[in-house]
């Protein structure tokens, strides 16, 4: 089976064809803004046009634009393609490539959330050990479980709790292979991971 990864929730936009568990190809670019005009065009540039029987798709939390326009993506490809569509969190990503890269049993993942928080969240070698979160730098520090880091806010975490060794990571389709069966679900939705900056008056 071919499996199409897209991975947009982040400063980074990736995307990925699987045959089986073997990369046919891949691209990784880091833009910060600018996903929507990339995506398409990066998919397309895929052996086959990037066409799967199933399509991976990162559902956050990141980037309020760069989810919804993942996730839009898979769902209209999904229908033109007949193809199978799942979504994964995107700190779970991090966490399978850090676990793989450094052998850790345990970790945190930290990365850029808006207006100044991170986004964080622990795992172990069963999973994820609770939801990811929005917090401040301080909020942060005050629930730290003295793990290892990786993410994109990883070495500023690091810099902030003193000495632990921290990787700057950002999520990559071509990893997606890495990720848990059982995280995959087919209630592709995206995960924004804080309430709305817009609120309806009272």
């Amino acid at each position: 089976m071919r499996t199409l990864a897209i991975e947009c929730a982040t400063e980074a936009c990736s995307v990925a064809l699987f045959d089986g568990e073997t990369v046919l190809d891949s691209a990784h670019k880091v833009l910060g803004r600018g996903h929507a005009e990339q995506l398409v065009p990066m998919i397309a540039a895929l052996p086959d046009r990037g066409q799967a029987q199933r399509i991976l798709v990162s559902l956050g939390p990141g980037s309020f634009t760069g989810v919804r326009i993942g996730v839009a993506a898979a769902k209209a490809l999904g229908f033109a393609w007949s193809a199978q569509v799942l979504g994964y969190p995107t700190l779970s990503l991090v966490a399978a490539m850090a676990m793989s890269d450094f052998e850790w049993p345990a970790l945190t993942v930290c990365m850029t959330g808006g207006h100044g928080e991170w986004f964080v969240q622990h795992f172990t070698g069963d999973g994820a050990a609770g939801p990811a979160v929005s917090l401040s730098p301080a909020a942060a520090e005050a629930q730290d479980r003295r793990l290892p880091l990786a993410g994109s806010q990883a070495p500023e975490f690091a810099a902030l709790v003193g000495n632990r060794e921290a990787h700057f990571l950002l999520p990559d389709a071509s990893r997606a292979n890495l990720l848990p069966p059982a995280i995959l679900t087919p209630a592709v939705a995206p995960i924004y991971g804080r309430g709305p900056d817009a609120r309806l008056p009272g």
